[in-house]
């Protein structure tokens, strides 16, 4: 995961999708084109698989990086609206979301966070309910719009555009459900004032299959939204 970008001012958009595009692709080091990921470590599959199976962490973040790649690919990847899709350096602290799509020249920057196992429950006929995670990999500290300071795991409201749910855990299927951040719940952790909840997303989201609000099955309609409520403020600051 990667930290939070400054926030964009009205009509700065296109400065932003600029900056973007001139922004080099993420420097991970990739396997040689004729070999597999196999092949370079000199593993077999079934050495591969137990290596994972014995490493819940490993699946964890394995399960994290193919949910990035899926969404991409699956709701973004060849459509219409969508310039480019951008992934910043996982090591570049200073830029928020997992992936920055390009979507009618507006820059939105999209988390894509995954299911708490523990927490899935299997409602029948197709219906389950879970909690996403959703929070930040690291404590850190920062300054809320009342003026103070805190140090926490827990993501700002505003500091991305639109989570997307990775619900692959209820069924193994590569689903997806959408919602913006301003709809997100907010936390209610004792340790915080009421005024800096207001600030603060909740760390556990309530998701379902098929979805409720605010979450959605799909991310372009969320996505008009927030093309349509910035051309409002880049139109009222003129």
């Amino acid at each position: 995961m990667v930290k939070r970008v400054k926030k964009v001012k009205p009509g700065g958009e296109s400065e932003l999708a600029t900056a973007i595009s001139t922004v080099p692709p993420a420097a991970t080091p990739q396997p040689e084109p004729s070999r597999t990921i196999l092949e370079l470590l000199g593993m077999s599959l079934d050495e591969l698989t137990l290596l994972v199976q014995q490493n819940p962490s490993l699946y964890g973040m394995l399960l994290g990086y193919a949910a990035e790649m899926k969404l991409e690919k699956i709701w973004f990847e060849g459509r219409p609206g969508v310039s480019r899709v951008q992934k910043y350096d996982d090591h570049d602290r200073t830029r928020k979301g997992d992936r920055v799509v390009i979507y009618k020249g507006v820059p939105i920057q999209v988390e894509c966070k995954s299911l708490q196992t523990s927490m899935i429950e299997n409602l029948g006929k197709g219906r389950f309910r879970g909690k996403v995670q959703c929070d930040a990999s690291d404590r850190r500290t920062i300054h809320l719009p009342d003026g103070s300071t805190v140090t926490t795991t827990c993501l700002r409201v505003g500091e991305f555009d639109m989570l997307a749910a990775n619900l692959f855990a209820f069924e193994k299927k590569w689903k997806f459900v959408f919602a913006l951040n301003q709809d997100l719940p907010r936390t209610s952790y004792g340790k915080y004032t009421a005024k800096q909840q207001k600030h603060l997303l909740a760390s556990l989201v309530p998701v379902s299959w098929p979805p409720e609000p605010p979450f959605h099955d799909e991310p372009f309609s969320l996505m008009d939204r927030i093309v349509k409520e910035r051309g409002k403020a880049r139109t009222s600051s003129t």
